[in-house]
């Protein structure tokens, strides 16, 4: 993408002897998803506190809409938005007494039934926020997270807890946020939600990114297609065979199976996005 909302210029950051962010560098285009994953303990909240102001980087440089976040703290963070999976809401004030509260603490007029509505809760907005599940709180979060219209949004885990109906409302916000030209950096383990909505993925590992790319071309990279056959035995089992769709000879072997065998279901699959963490690491996202 032509102009970068985040420039990370080879970070670094210790804690005592663990170099928990090993000089890392990548870019985040205007109104990008990039998804940030990795296991915990890869990086991902290290990197994230440095990007946002709260922690300085030991080495390196990061420029969010083209200020130096150690430099210009307070200015950035006025154009940023950010939602962490530990919610810090305050509980016994109402869901609209929540965002009106961090609407005045930036200096912005913001409409809470809104941002609300953006994130299914509209009917809640008088409720005190003690009285809601763990999902409700979550998704008050990126209410909150957006109420000063942020130009870049860091999301953690942000369907974390939620059911799937809610899950999928907060995919799509996070969608029609970046196509109004807002820079989404989600940090997750999940590597679904990753696939379904970044427009490129980074793998973090023990605090190196040791891949970078859209998930299609990691996958036609790293990955295997397969054609999966489930095959019904004479006493009831169901035995599956797997084939490289992209070998030579898998088309006569498939031929092979359906002339001799009792094929039930036949179907193509990608590896995912786990499986091709774990090729390059060797380790899961969990």
């Amino acid at each position: 993408m032509a102009n970068n909302s985040i420039v990370a210029q080879d970070l670094v950051y210790s804690y005592g002897d663990l170099k928990a962010v090993d000089h890392i560098s990548f870019e985040v285009g205007e109104g990008e998803v990039l998804g940030y994953l990795g296991p915990n303990g890869a990086g991902k909240s290290t990197t994230v506190k440095m990007l946002t102001g709260q922690i300085r980087p030991k080495e390196g440089r990061a420029t969010l809409l083209g200020m130096d976040i150690a430099k210009e703290t307070n200015k950035v963070q006025e154009h940023i938005g950010v939602a962490f999976e530990t919610t810090n809401l305050y509980e016994q004030m109402t869901a609209v007494e929540n965002l009106t509260l961090f609407a005045r603490l930036f200096g912005v007029k913001a409409d809470p039934m809104e941002l609300l509505e953006k994130v299914n809760l509209q009917t809640r907005g008088k409720e005190r926020v003690s009285n809601f599940s763990k999902g409700m709180k979550q998704r008050l979060m990126i209410a909150r997270a957006m109420v000063n219209n942020p130009r870049i949004l860091f999301l953690d885990e942000p369907t974390e807890g939620l059911d799937p109906v809610s899950s999928e409302s907060i995919r799509n916000l996070i969608l029609e946020t970046s196509a109004k030209g807002t820079t989404v950096f989600l940090t997750t383990h999940d590597m679904y939600e990753a696939d379904k909505i970044s427009n490129r993925v980074a793998f973090i590992n023990q605090g190196k990114i040791v891949a970078l790319d859209t998930p299609s071309r990691l996958k036609r990279q790293y990955g295997q297609r397969v054609i999966k056959m489930e095959i019904e035995k004479e006493d009831g089992q169901i035995d599956i065979r797997e084939i490289p769709l992209d070998d030579n000879g898998s088309a006569d072997m498939v031929k092979q199976l359906l002339e001799t065998e009792n094929v039930v279901t036949m179907h193509t699959e990608e590896a995912t996005l786990e499986d091709i963490f774990i090729e390059i690491t060797g380790r899961g996202l969990v």
